[in-house]
């Protein structure tokens, strides 16, 4: 095993590892690709900002003791979509951040420098095997494969990398949310393990009787599933994508648009105050007294403006386009 003092293993993916016991206990076991409602959970939730309605103006404001520096770690980081301007840097980092916390629970970025000059980026890196132990951050990396596609393959042993927390940004889901999230999922986790369940319930066919006749009543098991599932999302108000308001009431829709949209305003909110606390963390690194705060701007939509728009719903005060057209506002 080797132990040493480096920047983050960025590109590193659990199939090209060999795990064991010990390494199981750091590293864990990545879900290898998102299930049927899980996967379609954690794409509505992620998009925190929409679209429609967007009349331009700047969507964040930013307050800081130091402007130059500010510009300068905004502009070096490395986002999806490559370099934009401050506004747009953000929105798409916000939303960068909110896909690994939906998807992991935590999102890492290492702030690098070339000495040679002098310039900065900051850039992510995948959560698997970053553990905090005593005051000490480190990436457990496995026995592993390596590849190359200019040369041969690469075997690396065991390794443990000790991290310089002054350059980490760390970014972690809202408690609130986190435990919100935890209970949902176990249960679309079962959902998702019985989707095709159906299938063990046709008879099966023989040569005396080819087309057996099935008792079955298949629309007592959707209704169950149907059930289960808004049982599970009830606290983070989630449709399940599922738009035949035949079972369900305008009320109904209503109610858990307003809810789904507050949580996600939530987890917006919270992700942009860490933003300001992370980069003033590791901005210290370049000026001691440094300081920055982002906040959303009045231009995007608040949880008090959803929790005055919910009241007003109760009391037969605002109609369900309203509802629906401010959940959508960006």
């Amino acid at each position: 095993m080797k132990f040493t003092r480096s920047k983050p293993l960025v590109h590193f993916h659990n199939s090209h590892a060999q795990t064991g016991f010990l390494d199981r206990i750091f590293v864990g076991n990545e879900r290898e690709g998102p299930d049927f409602n899980r996967r379609m959970f954690d794409e509505d939730f992620s998009m925190i900002f929409h679209y429609s309605n967007r009349n331009g103006g700047d969507l964040f404001q930013l307050t800081t003791n130091n402007e130059g520096l500010t510009e300068r770690l905004f502009a070096n980081v490395h986002t999806q979509y490559g370099p934009h301007n401050l506004d747009e840097t953000i929105r798409e980092w916000t939303e960068e951040i909110a896909n690994s916390l939906i998807w992991a629970g935590k999102a890492f970025y290492h702030l690098g420098e070339d000495p040679e000059s002098d310039d900065v980026h900051i850039s992510s890196f995948g959560p698997s095997g970053v553990s905090t132990v005593f005051g000490l951050t480190f990436q457990w990396l496995p026995r592993r494969t390596e590849r190359h596609w200019d040369r041969d393959d690469e075997e690396k042993s065991r390794e443990i990398r000790f991290l310089d927390r002054r350059k980490l940004l760390r970014f972690k889901m809202p408690k609130v949310l986190r435990k919100m999230l935890f209970r949902q999922n176990k249960t679309l986790a079962v959902l998702d393990k019985h989707q095709h369940g159906t299938i063990n319930l046709h008879p099966q066919a023989t040569h005396e009787n080819p087309n057996p006749t099935n008792h079955f009543d298949f629309s007592v098991w959707r209704n169950a599933q149907d059930l289960a599932l808004y049982r599970a999302t009830r606290a983070t108000g989630w449709n399940g994508r599922k738009h035949d308001g035949s079972k369900r009431s305008d009320f109904f829709d209503c109610h858990r648009l307003i809810r789904f949209r507050r949580n996600q305003l939530i987890l917006r909110d919270d992700i942009l105050k860490q933003l300001g606390l992370e980069l003033t963390r590791v901005g210290k690194h370049f000026s001691a007294q440094y300081d920055v705060r982002v906040k959303a701007n009045e231009q995007l939509p608040s949880v008090e403006q959803l929790d005055e728009l919910e009241a007003r719903l109760s009391g037969e005060e605002a109609a369900f386009s309203e509802v629906v057209d401010f959940c959508y506002k960006t």
